[in-house]
Order: C-alpha cells, then structure tokens, then sequence
C-alpha cells in the first residue's frame, strides 16, 4: 500500500509515542521496586519484561478485544486512536486481519502469562527460570514472524514504507525491539546453562 507521507510528526502520532514512553517509565518503577536486590544483568531482564507485559495487557488486549467485537476502524477512543495511527503503517491492523488477531490473541494471554511466570522465576532465582524465558522468546518471534512472514510472501500490500516514521519507527523499531531482545534472551539462556551443565561435570569429576 503506497499512501502519502505525512509532512512529519501528527499529534497523535506524537502522544502515541508519549504513551509508549510512559509505560517504559513504569517498568522501570517497577523494576526498581521488586528487582533491587537482583544482579544488574538480571535487572535489565526484568526492565523487558514488565514492559512486554504492560504492552501486551495494556495495548494490545484492547487492540483484541476491538478487533474481535468489531475493528479498530469502527472503535472510538484514545486506544482505538493509537492503533489508527500504527495501521497508516500497516493497514491489516484496522480491519481486524485474522492472522494479525489469533498472534495478537495468543501474544495477550499465553506471552503475557509467560512473562509473568518468568518474572516471579527471575525474581526467586527459580529451577525453571530459563525454561520459561527460552519458551517465551521463541513465542515472541514466532510472533514477529507470522506476523510480517505473510505479507511479505504476497509483496507487503498492506505495508506502507513511504514515511520514515512509518518504516523506522512504526515497522523497525517498535516491532524490531520484540526480534533483538528475545535473541538477546535466548543467547543469555545459552550461556548460563552451558555453566550450569560445566559446573555439573566438574562436580561429577571431584565426586569421582
């Protein structure tokens, strides 16, 4: 979809991007409040978590529940505002598009409740911990790739590259931070447990 690009920065755009920057702020309280007394490394992991929790609950379960009784197109309000805005670029967000919905669906519930799972297992250094945050970054790039993998095997109809806000902020960037920190993730994943299963050996061998 070739739209126009807007001359620049929309007031909506603008709160939009207000409203996003707000919910990193109360991450961070968060992340202040209850991880404290975890490592530096262990803080920037839950920093990402209670944000991908607050997007996931706070954005995108309206953006479900607009999409499943309606469109985001036909609702009104400051949400319904903030996804109108995001759909110049990518359009299938405005008329709830069933791909865009049954990832957004499974992202609500099943990455949410993951998020939290793991939080609490960050938090009392839990046996499952990295279980959890492996399951729940391969969650969120199958999300990323079912998301755009589509419309990119027809030509990206619906994604509209035109703007520099819409292609470096809207598409990149807001939807690249979900590819980079789980692959972050997963690599932090890798390394503890190779040093878990190092010490194990070095155990077995001092044992023996």
């Amino acid at each position: 979809m070739d739209l126009a690009a807007p001359p620049g920065l929309s007031l909506v755009s603008v709160l939009s991007l207000l409203a996003c920057s707000f919910q990193v702020f109360a991450a961070a309280l968060l992340t202040c409040r209850y991880g404290g007394r975890s490592s530096a490394e262990d803080r920037w992991i839950l920093l990402w978590l209670f944000y991908d929790v607050i997007v996931h609950l706070t954005l995108e379960g309206p953006f479900v529940y607009m999409s499943l009784v309606g469109s985001v197109e036909l609702s009104d309000g400051p949400l319904a505002e903030l996804w109108k805005e995001y759909s110049k670029a990518d359009s299938r967000w405005l008329i709830s598009d069933p791909t865009i919905v049954s990832i957004e669906l499974m992202t609500v519930v099943v990455a949410s409740l993951l998020a939290l799972l793991l939080i609490h297992a960050v938090l009392k250094d839990k046996y499952y911990r990295h279980f959890l945050q492996i399951t729940l970054s391969v969650c969120e790039l199958y999300g990323g790739w079912m998301t755009f993998c589509p419309d990119w095997l027809i030509g990206s109809p619906h994604l509209n590259t035109s703007s520099w806000l819409y292609l470096w902020v809207y598409l990149v960037f807001f939807n690249g931070i979900w590819v980079l920190v789980p692959v972050l993730l997963l690599v932090q994943s890798w390394f503890c447990l190779r040093r878990l299963h190092t010490l194990s050996l070095d155990g077995d061998v001092k044992r023996k």
